[in-house]
């Protein structure tokens, strides 16, 4: 088999990619990325150091917008599939940036599924994201939540869902979307919330707290979804196009994650910081589909996630950055 994995070098793109390459010999993948400066390069780099040390791992440094470039690399490889999890990612981000978020994620997308298309690829899972759910205030969330994005991240998001659902009806093309609520764990983002503030602690730095640590979020811990991904491999739809909430429907508020974290770091200065205007109160979100569908049940208790996160920063992140 062999897969495209665009979105390789990201945080769930890389750990997706390793944990194939160690586990399972008969896949073989193509992976892209544009190694952007969203955040370090040098992460990136490093994740895809990892990756090149497979001989099942070849990579191409493309734009999803240079359609040139996919169209060659579409004629050169038959997939059996594609994982797009490339995205120009960050809720915030998104409000100052409008088009990078449609550049990359709205033609981006279109461009994947379209040469998929005319070299007759069946399945297509894709990245999206919770952030289509917006302000929502009836919980958990499950599939069938009517969606309303905030922000111009979560309706880049929402396109590429009736995007999909257009493509299955009218070509004979299986999608899976994955709706990822806040993902954490080793090789993470270093603009997030969890690295942040450990990074603040190690490096005596100050932390800003959004809302006063007042938001909920849904932390789902990067093994548990890696793990989900290889079940979703040799998954068969029910239907052409389904949706999956990619969560632990453990939601804990941000204050109760520092109490976590305090308890082995060092507490940082903190600055308090008031509602943004993008940002969403709660994420919670129901996994009783993908628990059904895949039999994945063992949802990694927050406190060990944390623990780990921490000692790989201080392992990699906190010498290497």
């Amino acid at each position: 088999m062999k897969i495209l994995l665009t979105g390789c070098c990201g945080f769930i793109g890389f750990n997706f990619a390793n944990s194939l390459v160690k586990t399972n010999k008969k896949i073989k993948i193509v992976g892209i990325d544009n190694l952007n400066n969203y955040y370090s390069v040098g992460l990136k780099k490093a994740r895809l150091k990892i990756l090149l040390k497979s001989k099942n791992f070849t990579f191409q440094k493309m734009d999803l917008e240079n359609l040139k470039l996919l169209n060659n690399l579409f004629k050169k490889n038959k997939f059996d599939c594609i994982f797009h999890l490339a995205a120009q990612a960050g809720v915030r981000y998104s409000i100052k940036n409008p088009k990078k978020y449609i550049d990359s994620n709205i033609i981006g997308f279109f461009n994947i599924i379209e040469l998929a298309r005319k070299t007759n690829i069946k399945k297509i899972f894709y990245a999206s994201s919770s952030s289509v759910y917006g302000d929502s205030k009836k919980f958990p969330l499950n599939e069938k939540t009517i969606i309303n994005p905030k922000n111009t991240y979560g309706l880049t998001k929402k396109f590429n869902e009736e995007l999909a659902e257009i493509y299955s009806n009218y070509y004979d093309i299986n999608f899976v979307g994955l709706r990822f609520f806040t993902v954490y764990g080793e090789w993470g983002r270093p603009d997030m919330m969890i690295l942040k503030y450990i990074e603040a602690s190690v490096k005596n730095k100050y932390f800003y707290l959004h809302n006063y640590g007042n938001h909920t979020r849904d932390f789902t811990y990067i093994e548990d979804v890696t793990e989900i991904l290889n079940r979703f491999i040799y998954f068969n739809n029910r239907k052409k196009h389904e949706i999956f909430n990619i969560c632990s429907n453990r939601p804990i508020k941000l204050n109760k994650i520092l109490t976590i974290l305090n308890t082995f770091t060092k507490i940082p200065k903190i600055k308090k910081v008031g509602f943004q205007k993008a940002d969403v109160l709660k994420t919670h979100g129901s996994n009783f589909k993908i628990i059904k569908s895949l039999k994945f049940k063992k949802f990694t208790n927050i406190q060990k996630g944390l623990i780990n996160t921490f000692n790989w920063y201080n392992n990699y992140l906190n010498k290497k950055l």
